[in-house]
Parts: C-alpha cells; structure tokens; sequence
C-alpha cells in the first residue's frame, strides 16, 4: 500500500476552509497542497496561516478556480468548504477530474442537485472514488455508545427522541457574508446551516422518518430570508415520534442536546457528551462506564473541539481511501438528512403534514419554500 501522503486541496478560504485545514495539517497521511477562492486575499492568509501553523509543512499553492487546481496531478482529495449552494457543481468537477470529494456539510440545498450528486457518488464509488460528507459527531464518543445501544437492542424498542438546538447568532453573523440568510446559497437557516448535524444523528439513531410536521419563523434576526426557529415532529418507520427544534434566537447560547428513549433504556447526549445511559438490569446511568472521563466531560470542550472533531472523520476518511472501501458517511446518509430538513421547510410552508416520499421522489421540488414570519 502506498503511504506516501493524500494531497488535499481546500476550496473556500473562509473560517470553515481554515479549520478544515487544521484538522487536515494534524493526519499525517494527509496534507494541504493547494488553496482555492475567488478572493486572492482570503487564499493568501489562509496559506500564510498553514505556513506559520504547522511546522514542516509547505506553503500551499494558491489558485482561484479549482480547474486551476486540477490543472496538475498532486491533487487527491477535493474539500469543499463554499457556500451550501455550490457543493454540487464543485463535487461534480472534481469527480470528472478523477478525485475524491469531501463536502462540508450540509450536501447541497438543492434535492434536484443532491440527486444527482448521489447518483455521480455511485457510480464514482465503482471508479474507485470516494464521496462523503462531513458529519463529525458520528465519529463523537458519547455518539458512538448512543449509536450501538439504539442499534444492538440495548434501548429495546425505539419509541421517541427529543433533539433541541438552542443557539444564539447575532445579527452580524448574518450581515458579514452576503450569502448567509439566503435561500439561494445557505438554503435555509436555524435548522439547515446549524441543526443538520442533529437532524444527522436523530437519523442514525432511529432509522428513516415517514412524516414530518413543521412550523418555522423569523423572530429575532433582520435582512434574512430564512427562518431563526424551527419546530417539527417526525414520525419513523419503526413507529417512534420525534420532537425537533433548531434555532439561532435563543439567547446567550445554549446546548445541543439529544434523548433517545426505548422501553428498554434512554440516552442523552448534551454539548457532545454522553449525560445519561440507563438500561434495563444496569445501573442507572453507565455514561462514565462507557466514555472515558477525559471525554465524558470537558474532553471535546474548548478551542480545538471543531478540529478534533473533524480529525476523527478525515481518519475514517483516509482509511477508506486507501483500503478502497466506502467511508462512514455517504452521500446517502447526507441526502436523506437534507430531505428531512427540507421536509420541514416544505411542511411550513404548505401548512400541513409531508411525506418523506413526496420530498425523495420529487413530487415537491417545484413549491418554494418561505420562512413562516407571523403577521
């Protein structure tokens, strides 16, 4: 097996581009080759960052298309760390190239776009490239206990979750890029660009949802087109009900916090970490059993708990590519968590219940969807 490093280039140099690269300067079987984006500026600083960062490393090359990129043979793997609303095409480039892909979440905001990138994952997966997604609280600890006790029967029957998002983002957030807020790029708001990670796990956890029920609103922000609050409840295949809620107007900022509960034992994960773990015949709550102590508490908590997080998925990531297997996440697992946030907005809208069927195959891809701003 070649072990000789996976050369990455990042493509947006903005702050998520900066701690992709971060966690890409920290696997030694990868390395930050070359910087793409429009503005020379947001490249220049990104590589003088790299440089001054990581010891040994080589400034990258920096380039402000990815043809450009391309134009060479050093190049493997294409991160996309642009606005939601370019993922697709950028991916689309980068696998006629011949490179595997990795994409920022979420896949794309278009489900016209994300089928076709699914369909160009299958057939890049039979060419020996690999497509995935970034959803790096799979690959969190407390996720990973959640995940074996929901799935090898720990819980015992699946009969509801809870997932809230209760972040704060003030209105300079929305202000700074012209491309937040907007349906066209960020492709949603609260629950799209911040609860797509929650929405990821609820899926994991409890399978494929049938239907979902949805209200959203505008209620703190100004100059935005999407919604600050989202609230829904899912119905699953297995019969288990969902309560989601995402948004970025609940003030100073609080937790993340998921509960899976089944009629044999209950989860919760708060901020990353596993709270809570009790099942039948066990003691009340194994969390500290089954999560070191370094990362039950405080363990992801701080400046890097982004790049570590990330680290861990490129570690699957770079396995996979070299073992030639599929990575941990698919572009399937991303496409049916874009369905179901597009779900939500979809039931928002119409002012009534959707099926999930009705978001997969098609049959709404023509309604517009609207943040719910009250009169």
């Amino acid at each position: 097996m070649n072990t000789a490093p996976l050369n990455v280039a990042i493509v947006g140099c903005g702050i998520i581009g900066l701690n992709h690269a971060r966690a890409v300067l920290r696997h030694p079987g990868l390395a930050v080759t070359a910087l793409v984006d429009p503005d020379p500026a947001a490249a220049g600083a990104l590589a003088d960052r790299i440089a001054a960062e990581a010891t040994g490393a080589r400034r990258p090359a920096t380039v402000a298309t990815l043809a450009e990129a391309l134009d060479g043979d050093d190049i493997d793997i294409v991160v996309i760390c642009t606005p939601s609303g370019l993922h697709v095409p950028l991916a689309e480039t980068a696998l006629a190239a011949g490179r595997h892909v990795v994409i920022e979440k979420p896949l794309d905001v278009s489900m016209t776009r994300g089928r076709r990138l699914l369909e160009l994952s299958r057939r890049a997966e039979r060419d020996g490239l690999l497509v995935s997604v970034i959803s790096q609280h799979r690959f969190d600890p407390a996720s990973l206990v959640v995940a074996e006790a929901a799935h090898g029967g720990a819980l015992g029957r699946l009969t509801s979750a809870v997932a809230s998002v209760a972040w704060w983002r003030r209105q300079d957030y929305y202000d700074y890029g012209r491309w937040r807020g907007t349906w066209e790029l960020d492709g949603g708001g609260a629950l799209m660009n911040q609860g797509v990670h929650t929405v990821d796990l609820l899926l994991w956890f409890l399978g494929r949802p049938v239907e979902v029920d949805a209200r959203t609103a505008l209620l703190a922000h100004e100059r935005v087109e999407v919604e600050d609050v989202a609230v829904a409840t899912l119905r699953f295949e297995n019969g288990a009900l969902a309560v989601l809620h995402a948004t970025t107007a609940a003030y100073p900022g609080l937790s993340v916090r998921l509960q899976v509960h089944g009629d044999r034992g209950s989860a919760i994960i708060d901020d990353d970490q596993l709270e809570y773990l009790g099942t039948v015949g066990a003691p009340s709550n194994r969390a500290a059993e089954l999560v070191p102590a370094s990362e039950l508490r405080g363990g992801d908590r701080g400046p890097d708990a982004f790049v570590t997080g990330h680290l861990r998925q490129y570690e699957d990531i770079e396995a996979a590519i070299r073992e030639r297997r599929a990575p941990a996440v698919t572009v399937a697992d991303a496409f049916l968590a874009l369905a179901v946030v597009r779900s939500v907005y979809l039931s928002a809208t119409l002012g009534r219940p959707v099926l999930l069927s009705e978001v997969l195959d098609g049959s709404l891809d023509d309604v517009s969807v609207a943040t719910g701003v009250p009169a």
